[in-house]
């Protein structure tokens, strides 16, 4: 079942992206890699129409952390549909983003992506509150990291610190 914000509509931002033949390794699959300029231009979208702007410099946020598991390989010339929405938790300076990534052609589930955003004053070095308009479209929008088939890490052993050795689990 497709994760829904909390009024039932679909993921605010959603596009398709088709691999290049630049986006392969040595495999012949998909590189890594790749993933994250997708998360980047999916994350950008949603932003700037929160801001109401089409300008990039009008960006005021800075990542602070972004990780992608992977699910399962995707060839040449395969196209995707991306797609991005905010989750819990929501700070009073920074805020999460989810991401998704499925094959058009199978439905099958590629990868799935997470992002630590901290808004933020360039001017100044410093970060910033999120302010009250943006702060209730990003709870309005928020789904569930769960039904969004992230889960937070857990542990598998105490040797490694409490966290699982493969990182966040797909629901």
């Amino acid at each position: 079942m497709a994760a829904r914000t909390p009024s039932g509509r679909p993921w605010p931002v959603r596009r398709r992206f088709t691999v290049t033949y630049h986006d392969l390794d040595v495999l012949r699959h998909l590189n890594h890699a790749a993933y994250f300029p997708m998360m980047e231009t999916l994350r950008c979208e949603y932003y700037l129409d929160l801001l109401g702007s089409r300008d990039p410099t009008d960006l005021d946020i800075i990542i602070a952390e972004a990780s992608c598991r992977y699910l399962a390989p995707v060839g040449y010339g395969a196209e995707l549909i991306g797609e991005v929405a905010p989750t819990p938790p929501l700070g009073r300076t920074s805020f999460v983003l989810l991401y998704r990534f499925r094959d058009v052609a199978s439905s099958r589930a590629t990868a799935v992506g997470r992002t630590v955003i901290v808004t933020y004053d360039y001017d100044t070095a410093t970060k910033r509150e999120i302010p009250p308009d943006r702060r209730r479209r990003l709870e309005a929008e928020m789904v569930d990291p769960v039904e969004a088939g992230w889960q937070v890490p857990l542990s598998t052993s105490t040797r490694n610190g409490g966290v699982g050795a493969d990182g966040p689990s797909p629901a």
